[in-house]
């Protein structure tokens, strides 16, 4: 049994089939998680923006600058 670190809700998930790098969502507060331990199983919260996104978004602004 995994809770969610954000509101505790069970998330039933099925620790066997899981694999490290796997992203899962809470059903109650929409939170996104990252595997990273399937065994003993420890999620990391996701932020709202991962690298990539804001690698983008950086290069948009500089972009922007240019003209």
């Amino acid at each position: 049994m995994a809770l969610c670190p954000e509101c505790d809700t069970d998330l039933d998930l099925d620790e066997d089939v899981l694999e490290e790098g796997e992203i899962v969502s809470c059903p109650e507060c929409g939170s996104d998680f990252e595997i990273v331990t399937t065994s003993p199983l420890s999620l990391n919260p996701l932020d709202e923006f991962d690298d990539d996104d804001e690698e983008e978004a950086g290069d948009e602004e500089e972009d922007e600058r240019d003209y």
